[in-house]
């Protein structure tokens, strides 16, 4: 899938990938993301290698 769209939410410092997910997927689903476009995007940070790889991936759907 090939998602464009970016999501404006703020990640609190010290925050685990699982935990950042938490807030990022009411953030996107308040900006009309599709139910399949969250799924990718929870899919790709749950297979990240750790937390490092799993949050750039958040960052790269996020709004700057």
């Amino acid at each position: 899938m090939n998602i464009r769209k970016k999501v404006r939410w703020t990640l609190p410092p010290g925050t685990n990938r699982y935990a950042a997910l938490d807030l990022w997927v009411p953030a996107a689903e308040d900006e009309g993301w599709s139910e399949d476009e969250v799924q990718y995007v929870i899919n790709e940070v749950v297979e990240a290698d750790d937390d490092a790889a799993g949050l750039e991936v958040l960052a790269w759907y996020t709004a700057k």
